[in-house]
Order: structure tokens, then C-alpha cells, then sequence
């Protein structure tokens, strides 16, 4: 087996198509860099492009100072890194221990790589020039394929909700149907491109369930999934609270469910056992209305900063509750497709079998969370959800 210095000898040269660093181990910093060769007045650098939220910041890197920053990187920051080459494909996987193991496939040669020039436009996943039925009704495309001026944007910010799906995708299985709901649907543009992605580009056999309380709404996506031959992408009208529709889900999506609604479908993905959830909140009221801390009172007073913090605090407890589910949690930034605001997407991801067994089994919320509840003055509904017999216990003072 290679060292992870003979890897990268052999594999980063003008030979390489692409790599990707991702699986990232805590912190902060980008969660996944991506590279590749450029020619910059006529001399070949590395590109690396990290994503952070939804920013993505550039920096060009020599061969020798790519392959230091690529063996660091890997033993502070990343669990794995792939990379495809001419002639040489390769993962690189870190474990939780810090040990490194190299896998290597060499291939026929494909043909020569072409460099791109340093300013190559973004590609994106749903590329532009190819019609996709759902955007041309949404207005975004024409018929021929090609993105409408004013509508750029929304165009960006679908390709960036399926960035955050294509993260993921390790996670769902390809041997068997993989179930996802989506909560508070809505109009569901999002919903109908994350079916086009998995299941027309990425040839998973997915079965996805769209749910809103709006009827005329719940109607016309239907009416539309029919007409696309979306066989498997269903709406129903209904609460997220009383959704017994299922017994077991892979992945759990709520974008701009109202206030203590994302809770309840938080609460709802982990009694599942979903493998992935992604919930954008909206409406994060429940907070404001309790938050009180005489230390903080000075700042509080004023409303607007009072709101914008119970939110921020809110997601914050949110992710904590997660990941004392057992799930690696992250809040990363995501633009919404109806509002000019950016908003922030929690994205939680199961972690190992082992460790689901020793966090499964927790029935009181850990110290370090019930302490940050306590000194705010408040007690969120997915606290209550996830931890019933603690409401309980202060209930009757205990």
C-alpha cells in the first residue's frame, strides 16, 4: 500500500482531471475543496476552490505547495479525498484515529486533459443549454434550454440546494428504493429538482413525498409530476405533526416550515431514523417570546437585535439537539429562493453505527445544552419533543 506522500507524487501533476477534499472532522473552515489544474499566463498552477456556506473562495497553489497543503489538510481537517486522473484515480481515508489509507486504480489512458484558463465559467448541476421540464414552467428556462436573464439567480440558488444534495449522496443507498419527504413543500421547485437530480441524472431509485397544508398547491404539483412522468414524486395535503404516512425515511427536507413546524419535522426525521436531514427554519418566534438574561438585557431591549439573536440561538440549540441524537450537524449559509434575507441551512448527517448506539439510548439532554437553556430562560419545542420525560419531571418541579 502507498504512503500518502507516494500517492500524491504519483497523482497531482497536469495528469490529474480533478480531486476533492471533503468529510470534514470539526471546526470551522470550508467543508469541502475542490481541485484542479489551470493555466495561468502560460504556467500550469492547482486551483482550489472551498466552499464555506455559499461563498466559494479561490487560491491557486504550485505542485509542491498543493501536495504540503493536501497531506495537512488531511491530517487536521478532511476524512477523504478523491481524485481522478488521466491515467490514475485514488481515494484517501482518514480515520477517526487519524490513520491513513491509500487506494489507487489505474485505468487505460483517457484522453489528454485540456487545462482550462483561470476564469472557466462555473459548471453547475443543472447545466444550461440541457431543457428541464420543471424550470421552463418555473420561468427560469426557455424551451431551448437557455436560463432567462432576470431569473439567473434562481437558477443559481437551485443548483446551490443541489450542491448540498450532492454532498450527501454516499449516504443513500443504491440497492434498494430510498424514501424522502419533504415538509412544507410549498410551490416545490426545490422538490421537483432534487427528483430530477437523483433520480434522472444520478440514476438513484428514489420515492419522494412532497406534504403542505395547501390544497390548490398540493393539486397543481401533482397535476405537474404526472405530466413530467415523475412516477414516483407525490404530494399530499396534511400537518407535519400528525404525518403517519411512513414508518421509516432516509432523508428528511424542510425549507420554510413556520416556527415550531421545523421541530416538529426534526423530531419527526430522527424518530425515522433518517440518514440525512436538511431544514431550512423559518419564522423563529418561539424564542423571542421566552429569552431572558439580565447580562444580556442591554442588547436585548432593542427588537430587532433581540430577533435576529432568539433566531440565531434557536438554530444553534436545534443543531446541538441533533447531534446529541447521534448526528453531525452543520449550519451552513443558504440563500432563499423567495426572500432577499440569507438564511441558514442545517444540514445533519447519521453518524457511525457504533456511536448511533451510544447516543440512541440518551433520555436526558446533556448537561452543556440544559445549562445554555437555563441561562437564556428558554425551552424549545424540539428540546421537548426529543426529550419528553425531562418536560415531565419540570413539569412536576422535579
Amino acid at each position: 500500500m502507498k504512503t500518502i506522500e507516494e500517492y500524491l507524487d504519483e497523482q497531482i501533476n497536469e495528469q490529474l482531471i480533478q480531486a476533492v477534499l471533503s468529510a470534514r472532522r470539526g471546526g470551522d473552515g470550508p467543508s469541502k475543496v475542490k481541485l484542479r489544474p489551470v493555466e495561468l499566463k502560460g504556467q500550469v498552477l492547482y486551483q482550489a476552490s472551498a466552499t464555506e456556506g455559499t461563498k466559494v473562495f479561490h487560491k491557486n497553489y504550485e505542485r509542491e505547495e498543493l501536495i504540503a497543503y493536501l497531506k495537512q489538510a488531511l491530517r487536521e481537517s478532511f476524512g477523504q479525498l478523491q481524485a481522478s486522473g488521466q491515467c490514475l484515480d485514488g481515494t484517501v481515508l482518514v480515520s477517526k484515529k487519524g490513520k491513513i489509507t491509500v487506494k489507487t486504480k489505474k485505468h487505460p489512458p483517457l484522453k489528454p486533459v485540456q487545462i482550462m484558463a483561470h476564469n472557466r465559467v462555473k459548471r453547475y448541476i443543472l447545466k444550461e443549454g440541457i431543457t428541464v421540464p420543471f424550470l421552463v414552467d418555473l420561468g427560469v428556462m426557455n424551451a431551448q434550454g437557455k436560463v432567462i436573464t432576470a431569473k439567473y439567480d434562481k437558477f443559481k440558488q437551485i443548483n446551490r440546494f443541489l450542491e448540498f444534495i450532492e454532498d450527501i449522496l454516499p449516504r443513500l443507498s443504491r440497492d434498494r428504493e430510498v424514501t424522502i419527504l419533504d415538509f412544507g413543500c410549498g410551490k416545490s421547485y426545490l422538490t421537483f429538482a432534487m427528483y430530477y437530480y437523483l433520480r434522472e441524472l444520478q440514476g438513484y431509485d428514489v420515492n419522494i413525498i412532497g406534504l403542505d397544508l395547501k390544497t390548490d398547491v398540493i393539486e397543481k404539483c401533482n397535476r405537474l409530476a404526472a405530466e413530467y412522468g415523475y412516477e414516483k414524486l407525490h404530494f399530499y395535503q396534511g400537518d407535519i405533526a400528525d404525518y403517519e404516512g411512513v414508518s421509516a425515511v432516509d432523508m428528511v427536507v424542510t425549507l420554510h416550515a413556520c416556527d415550531t413546524a421545523t421541530d416538529f419535522a426534526l423530531a419527526k426525521a430522527v424518530e425515522w431514523g433518517a440518514q440525512v436531514i436538511l431544514s431550512v427554519p423559518c419564522c423563529q418566534h418561539e424564542l423571542n417570546r421566552q429569552i431572558a438574561n439580565e447580562m444580556l438585557e442591554p442588547i436585548l431591549r432593542y427588537g430587532i437585535l433581540k430577533e435576529r439573536m432568539a433566531a440565531l440561538i434557536t438554530d444553534g440549540i436545534r443543531a446541538n439537539l441533533l447531534e446529541s441524537k447521534g448526528y453531525d450537524t452543520q449550519i451552513l449559509e443558504f440563500i432563499d429562493m423567495e426572500h432577499t434575507p440569507k438564511n441558514l441551512l442545517i444540514r445533519a448527517v447519521k453518524r457511525g453505527q457504533a456511536e448511533r448506539i451510544k447516543t440512541s439510548g440518551n433520555t436526558e439532554v446533556p448537561e452543556q445544552i440544559r445549562a445554555t437553556m437555563k441561562a437564556l430562560g428558554v425551552q424549545p419545542t424540539l428540546e421537548k419533543l426529543l426529550y419528553p420525560k425531562e418536560e415531565i419531571s419540570q413539569q412536576k418541579g422535579e
